[in-house]
C-alpha cells in the first residue's frame, strides 16, 4: 500500500514538472521568440569651424562656451603686428605712387616751361641773325666781292641756326603738353596697383577679427587668451542647433522596411517621450564597421549601414549627444 501511495506521488511530481516545461516552453515561444532588436542612435548636428586667414596672438574671447550668438556677432580678437606693419608699408607705396601719377597729369613745373620757351627765342633770335648775314654774304658774293669761303661759312651757320631752333621748339612743346600718353597710363596703373596692395592688406586685418557667419551655440573654444594660432588653425565650433539629426548604425538584416523616405517611431530616453524621423541618408560603414558573420564557416558577413533621420517637427530639448532608440 505504501509502495502504491509513494508510485503515485512520484507520478504526480513528475506530471506537475512536464507541466511546468511545457509553460515555460510556450512562454519562451510567444514572449523571448518575438523580442524586438534595439537599435540605439544619437542626435547630431551641424557644426562650423572658426578659424583666421592670418597667424596672430589670441588677444580677447567675445563668447564663452555654451553662448548662444548671432550671425555677424564678434567671437574673438586677434592680435597681428607684422600685418600690421605690412600695411604701413603698402600705404606708404601707394602715396608714392598717387604722387608719380598727379605729377604725369600736372606736367612739368611751370618754371621749366618758361626756361624752355626762353631758350626757344633765343634760338629765333640766333636764327634771325644768321639769315640776315647769309642774305648780305649772298649779296655780296654775287657782285663778286665776297669769296665762296665766305658764303659757305654764312650758309652753315644759317642752317645751324635754322636746326637749334626747331629742337628749342620741340623742347618747348615737350614741356608745355607734359607727360606722354603712355606715361600717364603707366602712372595710374601703379597707382590702381598699390591701392590693390592695400585692399589685401586690410583684407587680413579684418580677418583678426571673428565673427559668427551663422546663428548657434558655442560648442568648443580651442585655444587660450594669449596663444599663438597659425593660418587656418580651428579656434572654435558653432553648433547650427536648427540643422540637427539622428544617427543610427544598422545591421542590414535589420534593415528591412527602412529605407529613403521610411518614417520612424522612437524615443528619447533623455526627454521620456517619443519622436516621429524621417530618414534621408543611408550608406555602408565600410569594411573597418562592425560585422557579423552568418555562420562560423563564414559563406557572408552582415555589413552595417549608416542611417540618419531627421525629426519632423522641432524637439524642444533635444541636445547633439542624447541617445534615441529605435525598436525593430
Amino acid at each position: 500500500m505504501n509502495t502504491k501511495i509513494q508510485n503515485n506521488n512520484i507520478l504526480l511530481a513528475f506530471l506537475a514538472l512536464l507541466g511546468v516545461v511545457i509553460i515555460v516552453a510556450f512562454i519562451g515561444f510567444f514572449f523571448l521568440g518575438n523580442k524586438s532588436e534595439i537599435i540605439q542612435g544619437q542626435a547630431e548636428v551641424t557644426e562650423y569651424r572658426v578659424s583666421s586667414k592670418v597667424p596672430g596672438r589670441i588677444l580677447e574671447f567675445r563668447v564663452k562656451e555654451g553662448q548662444q550668438v548671432k550671425a555677424g556677432d564678434t567671437l574673438a580678437i586677434l592680435e597681428a603686428p607684422d600685418v600690421q606693419a605690412k600695411l604701413e608699408q603698402a600705404r606708404a607705396a601707394e602715396a608714392a605712387a598717387q604722387a608719380q601719377n598727379e605729377k604725369a597729369i600736372k606736367g612739368v613745373r611751370h618754371e621749366q616751361v618758361q626756361a624752355a620757351f626762353e631758350m626757344w627765342q633765343k634760338a629765333q633770335a640766333g636764327l634771325t641773325i644768321a639769315e640776315k648775314s647769309y642774305k648780305r654774304v649772298k649779296r655780296l658774293y654775287d657782285e663778286g666781292v665776297m669769296s665762296a669761303q665766305k658764303l659757305d661759312e654764312a650758309t652753315a651757320q644759317r642752317d645751324a641756326a635754322i636746326a637749334t631752333e626747331k629742337a628749342a621748339k620741340s623742347q618747348y612743346d615737350m614741356a608745355r603738353n607734359g607727360a606722354e600718353r603712355e606715361d600717364k597710363a603707366a602712372a595710374a596703373a601703379l597707382v590702381k596697383r598699390a591701392q590693390g596692395a592695400v585692399a589685401e592688406v586690410e583684407s587680413y586685418i579684418r580677418e583678426t577679427i571673428l565673427t559668427a557667419s551663422a546663428p548657434g551655440e558655442i560648442s568648443d573654444i580651442f585655444p587660450h587668451i594669449g596663444e599663438l594660432v597659425g593660418t587656418g588653425a580651428p579656434i572654435m565650433n558653432v553648433a547650427i542647433l536648427d540643422d540637427m539629426w539622428v544617427t543610427f548604425n544598422v545591421r542590414e538584416d535589420l534593415l528591412q522596411g527602412l529605407k529613403m523616405g521610411s518614417e520612424l517611431d522612437c524615443f528619447i530616453p533623455a526627454l521620456n517621450r517619443s519622436v516621429r524621423l524621417k530618414v534621408d541618408y543611408m550608406k555602408d560603414l565600410g569594411t573597418y564597421a562592425t560585422w557579423k558573420a552568418t555562420k562560423t564557416t563564414g559563406e557572408f558577413d552582415l555589413k552595417t549601414f549608416e542611417v540618419r533621420a531627421t525629426p519632423m517637427e522641432a524637439v524642444d530639448g533635444l541636445r547633439p549627444g542624447m541617445s534615441v532608440i529605435l525598436e525593430r
